[in-house]
């Protein structure tokens, strides 16, 4: 399980296990804040580097290392 913590994903680089649409390395872009202000944060977007298309994901996605690889292998 890959150590992330929400609030320190801002502008991570991740890798695709397996390529989604030919893509392959990821950039978090934006975290999204809840509207509750005590609320726990549950999503992220995540924006490919080469096609600049943007996906919001939930960020526990990224914790999971059959999917997800923290920065560009």
């Amino acid at each position: 399980m890959n150590p992330v913590h929400p609030k320190k994903l801002l502008l991570t680089k991740w890798t695709a296990t397996r390529p989604v649409a030919r893509q392959k390395h990821y950039l978090v872009s934006r975290v999204i804040l809840p509207d509750e202000p005590g609320a726990a944060v549950e999503w992220v977007e995540i924006e490919a580097v080469h096609s600049k298309s943007v996906r919001r994901i939930p960020w526990r996605e990224l914790r999971d290392p059959s999917v997800w690889r923290q920065g560009w292998v």
